[in-house]
């Protein structure tokens, strides 16, 4: 099911590169209402920008405060949003000890799942936007890096509904198992998503 090529059509797209993918991919993914579906090869810390005020404290005009999206995450799933993250490489040390102050995330509320073939990169939201493109959940793919710290990242964002329902589709696949039986790396896989094995290392 993997191995794909549909019909050619014409479709509504936008090409975002840079800030854009913050811009556009971020804001998305915090005004969630449903569903936020990731996939990436690499999971790093990501700090998003906060304007709220904290307690005790005016909002500052200023220069924007940063935050973990972890915890805007974790707002995301006491609110009942279906959270998955799909991913190849072993989180790092700081997104690691950042979800570790979230026992809501660590009881379920951020469903993840390793597979080391995962090298797609896409998000979904809601299931009514969709961004594919070469962002990592990185703090320099996706994240509030200034400019000369951000990576090089082309992608495309869009609302084609038969586009998500066969992305969608083939994202499932994976995070059900679909693809393990076959798969020649399997014997050195972390936990077979066919075994439903969903843990931080």
């Amino acid at each position: 099911m993997l191995d794909v090529a549909t019909t050619r059509r014409a479709i509504a797209l936008e090409l975002i590169g840079g800030r854009a993918h913050y811009e556009r991919v971020i804001a998305a993914v915090l005004a969630a209402h449903t569903s936020v579906w990731i996939a990436t090869a690499n999971v790093k810390e990501l700090m998003v920008e906060d304007g709220r005020a904290r307690p005790g404290r005016r909002r500052s005009m200023k220069s924007a405060a940063y935050v973990s999206v972890i915890g805007l995450l974790d707002e995301l799933a006491g609110r009942g949003v279906e959270l998955r993250l799909l991913h190849a490489e072993i989180p790092s040390r700081p997104f690691r000890e950042e979800i570790a102050n979230h026992p809501r995330l660590l009881a379920g509320g951020l469903e993840l799942r390793r597979c080391p073939r995962v090298h797609l990169k896409a998000v979904i939201v809601d299931g009514e936007l969709l961004y594919l493109g070469s962002a990592n959940w990185t703090g320099a793919g996706l994240g509030a890096k200034g400019s000369g710290r951000r990576n090089f990242e082309l992608g495309i964002v869009t609302d084609d509904s038969t586009l998500l329902d066969q992305v969608q589709a083939l994202y499932d696949r994976i995070w059900t198992g679909g693809e393990c039986a076959g798969c020649r790396l399997r014997d050195e896989c972390p936990g077979p998503l066919d075994s439903l094995v969903s843990v931080i290392p």
